[in-house]
């Protein structure tokens, strides 16, 4: 879509305040249609309008709105992400042009005199400016850089990978207290004293982003434990089966409601030792239950 397009939906979605009809329409062809770029946006203003919505009483036009400014935001951070990484990569080849073409892609260890973190690495972790997203990739950056020797840039490039994609399973302009709750999940097991070996196999490229944020936690425990869980598992199981009750069927006893015959039952010890056993019966054509002693 053209600048020249978008400014005329812009002029009309103004027109239209007061017809939700007409809004939802233009909304959702812009949602569909507009490719943003930091120029198209800029030169359009169309962020500026669409987001005069953002309180609309109506939730259907609030929903729209959120979802693409989120999305718009997002694309213009990638944009200057990509413009920066470009411009880094640039010096990066003039200046590494006289290293032999067979380096290890792989960087070196990284050695800190500090104790490691965001601010002490000299990481920017406002990638998006929203509070919270870019609180909750400076939050996953300190964990995993702790103890670490991996460089800043990689684990910074992880940070932010699993925070798009806690945003993508929750997101967080259209449900903060659901992208709250999964990170706290998410985040729980990353620092768990239980299974120190996460952060390692998260920053060594072990475990994705995707699987990290989508997996059942269960799956995360490193093996030994695993086999410990598996190993109690059969053993409870084991266990309830052992304990399952033996019934035999006997003609013995008459059922009080059907009158028939055909009755199973078993025999449990269910108060003292020196009282007798109480006797548990289950008629096997109409399904009454009772009780003696």
């Amino acid at each position: 879509m053209e600048s020249k397009e978008v400014i005329t939906l812009v002029k009309n979605l103004e027109k239209s305040k007061n017809n939700d009809e007409s809004v939802i329409e233009i909304l959702s062809l812009l949602d569909k249609d507009l490719k943003p770029t930091e120029k198209l946006l800029r030169e359009t203003k169309v962020g500026v309008v669409v987001n005069q919505f953002k309180k609309s009483s109506n939730a259907k036009i609030a929903g729209l709105v959120k979802k693409m400014i989120g999305e718009w935001r997002d694309a213009i951070s990638r944009e200057k992400k990509q413009r920066a990484m470009a411009k880094t990569g640039t010096t990066a080849a003039s200046s590494s042009s006289a290293t032999s073409s067979s380096e290890p892609k792989r960087q070196g260890k990284f050695v800190s005199t500090k104790p490691r973190n965001a601010k002490n690495d000299g990481v920017v972790t406002t990638i998006y400016n929203h509070k919270l997203r870019d609180m909750v990739i400076r939050a996953f950056y300190d964990a995993l850089a702790k103890e670490s020797e991996h460089p800043p840039q990689s684990i910074l490039t992880t940070a932010i990978a699993i925070e798009k994609e806690l945003n993508k399973v929750n997101n967080c302009e259209l449900n903060e207290k659901a992208y709250k709750d999964k990170y706290r999940v998410v985040y729980a097991n990353v620092i768990s004293k239980n299974n120190p070996d996460l952060k390692h196999r998260i920053t060594g490229g072990d475990v994705s982003p995707e699987y990290l944020v989508n997996c059942d936690p269960k799956e995360l425990a490193p093996e030994h434990l695993k086999k410990k869980n598996e190993e109690i598992a059969r053993q409870n199981l084991f266990n309830a089966q052992g304990a399952t009750l033996e019934r035999s069927v006997t003609d013995r006893f008459t059922c009080g409601k059907c009158k028939e015959k055909k009755v199973s039952y078993y025999q449990l010890q269910t108060r003292s030792a020196d009282e007798p056993l109480t006797t548990f019966c289950t008629c096997e054509v109409c399904g009454n239950r009772w009780k003696f002693s």
